[in-house]
């Protein structure tokens, strides 16, 4: 796994497992992969995924089952869609709107643009 320089190992760990869980990789109420497994698998010291794997326990995605290992939370997609709208409106929506407001577009060229977007993207689905 190739690693960002500007965000924590285990934060980037956590993130692909909550991406495995939104893609529907790992179901609610399944078995994660176990700390060691996931080590290997990452090429990444046992402690750096138990340290993501705490964070996840923490915002409520995985929970422990003593000696058999860490499972999908019931809210695991709901949680980390709700956690990923707000970094979304806290980080990137600010720049965004800085960059519209640069090219001057109204509110009104705004939804324009973006039901174009979906709906060619509605089509490409189809």
């Amino acid at each position: 796994m190739n690693f960002n320089d500007n965000k924590a190992i285990y934060l980037q760990l956590g993130d692909r497992i909550m991406d495995a869980i939104s893609a529907g990789t790992y179901s609610p109420g399944g078995r994660i992969p176990s700390v060691r497994e996931f080590a290997a698998e990452v090429e990444v010291n046992p402690n750096t995924v138990v340290r993501a794997y705490e964070y996840l326990e923490q915002k409520g995605i995985v929970f422990n089952k003593r000696g058999l290992g860490y499972f999908v939370s019931d809210s695991a997609v709901s949680t980390i869609l709700e956690m990923r709208r707000a970094v979304f409106y806290a980080d990137e929506l600010p720049y965004f709107f800085d960059r519209i407001s640069s090219f001057g577009w109204t509110p009104d060229e705004l939804a324009a643009e973006f039901k174009k977007y979906t709906t060619s993207k509605n089509s490409e689905i189809q």
